[in-house]
């Protein structure tokens, strides 16, 4: 529901609802249309007004898993993906190197990098004015009885809405005491860059002593994610256009010609796990429940996965928020939770670091990955598919 700032549109009373999602970015939305022949009723709620997404500069690296999900809710959107059909990964100063292709596995791609905007415009496609209340913060939560009751702030308005369920899709919530945080003391810079030749839909994943560096083809040009520790990422952020295209260019030899850059921004690097991923009639997913390192793109595929999982239980239960439907919802994610946070907190140790026996070991486990395809094909189905690995 967005009314340009006008609450007429709002009831005076109580709403109430089975569902309230808290957060109405892609993972939220994508519980919403899951969730869309439950028989349940659903609201979200969020804090920026509907279609503040369109000025969102940030991307995603889709697995195709995700793109299975997507389809499956009718809000896969070809036009505005760019498949990733071949990985390159090699580790800067060492030996050894390994490739994954989309064709091992009968597949158009492995994945697809997409503009946060245009996942959000494809999800936001038939979400009801009714279903959405934007411009609003959840001031505070009380459980009464089988209900909770979330109390909105919204034009300073407060509005109470009462529910079985909240699920929680917004922000990471690193203040509570719930949330186990790990500082990395890196920070991620995040640009554009033009190159020659282009990219023939190959990405790369290169590992560096200051930390791992993709390219993700994007359009015609690629993606940059660089790693650096917190002080010397603070630097490359003030190199102007051209050095910060020779940093490129010593990180890759002479793989291809760096050409332009677009602007640059930046971002702490932190593995945040939430636990317990539940709590009486409440419920984390995405971002919410855990925050990743963006190596191997791994995150924003993990809370799409949290989503459908849980429409998946939600759909079979009469009582959405009881004890039993949340016990067995953090059950079945749990393997695919723990597993993608250590599957990624171990590639940073191992990786952003230059220590001699530790590149010799990294270059022995990428050579492996190359000469072993069940090794390279057990790696390669997770990144795809998760620790399900389903199709």
């Amino acid at each position: 529901m967005s009314d340009n700032g006008s609450d007429s549109a709002l009831p005076y009373g109580d709403l109430h609802t089975d569902i309230l999602i808290v957060g109405a970015g892609p993972v939220g939305m994508t519980l919403l249309h899951a969730l869309s022949e439950s028989g349940k009723r659903v609201l979200i709620v969020d804090r920026k007004p509907r279609g503040a997404w369109v000025s969102d500069p940030r991307t995603l690296a889709l697995s195709h898993g995700s793109r299975q999900v997507l389809e499956r809710l009718h809000a896969w959107d070809n036009s505005a993906a760019t498949p990733i059909r071949e990985i390159h990964v090699s580790q800067a100063g060492g030996f050894g190197r390994t490739h994954i292709n989309a064709s091992d596995y009968e597949l158009p791609a492995l994945g697809y990098v997409m503009r946060y905007s245009d996942l959000a415009a494809s999800l936001d496609v038939g979400i009801a004015q009714n279903t959405l209340i934007d411009h609003c913060e959840v001031a505070d939560l009380a459980i009464e009885g089988d209900e909770i009751h979330a109390n909105i702030d919204r034009h300073g308005r407060r509005l109470r809405i009462v529910a079985r369920l909240v699920v929680h899709a917004e922000g990471s919530g690193t203040q509570s005491p719930d949330v186990k945080v790990r500082d990395y003391g890196q920070r991620a810079l995040i640009t554009d860059v033009t190159t020659e030749p282009t990219h023939g839909h190959r990405a790369w994943e290169r590992f560096t002593p200051d930390g791992p560096l993709a390219l993700l083809p994007n359009g015609r040009n690629y993606a940059v994610v660089l790693t650096a520790p917190q002080a010397k990422a603070e630097e490359l952020a003030m190199l102007n256009d051209e050095a910060f295209l020779d940093l490129l260019r010593e990180r890759f030899g002479a793989r291809m010609r760096f050409v332009s850059t677009g602007p640059r921004a930046s971002y702490p690097l932190a593995l945040r796990v939430r636990t317990p991923l539940v709590r009486p009639r409440q419920v984390w997913i995405g971002n919410a429940a855990q925050t990743l390192h963006p190596v191997t793109g791994q995150g924003f595929n993990l809370g799409l996965r949290d989503a459908w999982e849980l429409a998946e239980e939600l759909h079979r239960r009469t009582d959405s928020g009881a004890p039993e439907t949340l016990a067995a919802y953090a059950a079945r994610r749990r393997v695919d939770r723990y597993g993608g946070a250590g599957f990624t907190d171990g590639i940073v140790r191992l990786f952003s670091n230059d220590i001699s026996p530790l590149r010799y070991a990294r270059g022995i486990g990428l050579l492996a990955l190359d000469l072993a395809p069940p090794l390279r094909h057990f790696v390669a189905r997770r990144m795809i598919w998760g620790a399900r690995a389903w199709i």
